[in-house]
């Protein structure tokens, strides 16, 4: 017990005198959600800004543009003569689409055939492409049902079955846990849990590399207190386990509050689910961060993950859709396992027999990275004694 509370006053005194370390450990976790969040804190875009080349100039094609111009996530800003005039706005960032309209628009309609409307979208934004595509997409089905209306109206039928012959199953589009398509509802919860595993494999990284420096390339200080592995392990395990809880509390109730992010998880499920969330982390981190061997390193080796991880989970690419090797690949990193435990909890309501497969997947990665964790300080005593 004297060497375990030695140890971890000896790393929480290391961590709070290292501005490098606190850095990852204290300022990214208080201040990135924030950033992120009041970034995306609007949700959806709106208005995005959009010019029209109508080489038709028929009522028909004015009718499809003011439509399209009406709706909230467009804004038709000019209409243009020719192509190039439009790609002119798009280079000088001032519009982020072209809607063009070609000269058989309306001909082809009166004659019964099917005609097309362009759309060209600056890709720099996905959020702009898919407010144009959806505005272009919604106005062309309304404009269908209305023509079809026209073609097999007469005066015998109804205004009741032209309705029903307009839409003959009525229907209202509802995303599930997400209602209003947020984006910030759909990114923010994933990256707060990657956000405790990639400042904790930067905060642990940078330590430990910092005490190679100092011992001559050893990970262990020469203290006679460093003798036994379980009490090096829970030492500083500790630590980084009462900072991290102190921080998912505050990320998981202070940011998701003040933001207006899915909050429909019981309080005491998320904190069963974040402790051993938070030791798969810890134990992961010092697993990887014997490979450290200068404080700079972990900057190089584990910042670059950062976007990886987020595709590997299967929130921002559907699982069903990644190759069964990187599935497999994927439950090595514990954010794979809690970010969609995560959204399981606060946005759907999972409690834990609800989410047990990756209740019991993170708790596995626990016992393994624990094993992987004494059999690094086990590998390191043995050179000690060598040497």
């Amino acid at each position: 017990m004297n060497d375990f509370l030695h140890i971890w006053y000896r790393e929480l005194t290391t961590i709070l005198h290292d501005k490098g370390i606190m850095i990852f450990i204290a300022f990214v976790p208080l201040f990135y959600p924030l950033l992120y969040s009041y970034i995306y804190t609007n949700e959806v875009v709106r208005d995005v800004p959009a010019v029209v080349v109508d080489y038709n100039h028929s009522h028909l094609s004015r009718e499809f543009l003011r439509k399209v111009d009406g709706t909230p996530d467009v804004k038709i800003l000019t209409c243009c003569e020719s192509m190039f005039e439009a790609q002119e706005y798009i280079k000088n960032h001032q519009a982020f689409g072209i809607i063009q309209i070609p000269q058989t628009f309306t001909a082809d309609i009166l004659h019964g055939e099917q005609t097309y409307v362009g759309l060209y979208c600056d890709m720099s934004s996905l959020l702009y492409y898919k407010g144009l595509l959806l505005a272009c997409t919604n106005v062309s089905l309304d404009m269908n049902r209305d023509i079809k209306i026209r073609k097999l109206a007469t005066s015998a039928i109804s205004r009741e079955d032209e309705e029903i012959t307009k839409m003959p199953v009525d229907y209202d589009h509802v995303h599930i846990f997400n209602p209003q398509s947020g984006f910030a509802s759909f990114l923010i919860p994933p990256v707060l849990m990657l956000i405790i595993q990639q400042t904790l494999l930067l905060g642990i990284g940078m330590q430990m590399g910092s005490t190679r420096e100092e011992y001559m390339g050893c990970f262990i200080p020469f203290d006679r207190h460093y003798k036994n592995i379980i009490s090096i392990l829970m030492g500083k395990t500790l630590v980084y386990l009462m900072i991290y809880f102190i921080m998912a509390i505050y990320m998981f109730s202070f940011v998701n509050s003040i933001f207006s992010l899915p909050q429909l998880g019981q309080f005491w499920t998320l904190v069963a689910f974040i402790i051993p969330y938070i030791l798969a982390c810890i134990f992961f981190s010092i697993t990887l961060s014997s490979l450290i061997y200068r404080r700079e390193d972990c900057i190089f080796i584990f910042v670059f993950m950062s976007v990886p991880m987020l595709f590997l989970s299967g929130i921002s690419w559907p699982a069903s859709a990644m190759p069964e090797f990187w599935k497999l690949f994927s439950y090595l990193f514990p954010s794979s396992l809690g970010m969609n435990a995560y959204v399981r909890i606060m946005s759907m309501g999972c409690n834990l027999q609800e989410i047990a497969p990756l209740y019991f997947g993170i708790w596995l990665q626990v016992g393994v990275y624990f094993g992987t964790s004494c059999l690094v300080y086990v590998r390191q005593m043995r050179k000690m004694k060598l040497a």
